[in-house]
């Protein structure tokens, strides 16, 4: 077996854990994000909350002692933010969460799944066409 599909075979099982613990604790139903997004029930903004800290803690350990290249912060990352954000709220699901929700069997995942593919697609073309910053792409 060659190296892409090694990556491949653990990716896709790491994937596949992570959505079945979300779906598991509740956090890919519609209910449940509503609830965040009302401030209902603060269990996933406090759960939120702590990977950002832990991740934060974690980053910093590693980075320990090492000079870390500066990043702009665009123009876009605001309005980005805040249509994310928006789309989150009124679909009940991020990319990750629509795409476990249609493995859930959840078929209105899949109005949000084409409306992910389709924004993303109109992106390209508006961002080449008007923009043209930098996206943060890996490319070598």
């Amino acid at each position: 077996m060659g190296n892409t599909a090694k990556s491949y075979l653990k990716f896709s099982f790491f994937g596949l854990a992570m959505g079945y613990i979300v779906a598991r604790i509740g956090f890919a139903d519609y209910s449940e994000v509503h609830k965040l997004f009302t401030f209902t029930d603060l269990r996933i903004l406090l759960t939120f909350i702590f990977a950002v800290l832990i991740s934060m803690v974690g980053f910093l350990v590693l980075a320990y002692g090492k000079k870390l290249p500066k990043k702009k912060v665009h123009k876009g990352t605001i309005p980005g933010g805040v249509m994310f954000g928006a789309g989150w709220a009124l679909t009940g699901a991020c990319p990750s969460i629509a795409v476990i929700q249609l493995g859930y069997g959840f078929t209105p995942a899949a109005i949000t799944v084409v409306g992910i593919l389709v924004g993303s697609w109109i992106y390209r073309i508006v961002h080449r066409r008007y923009f043209r910053w930098d996206t943060g792409a890996c490319e070598t």
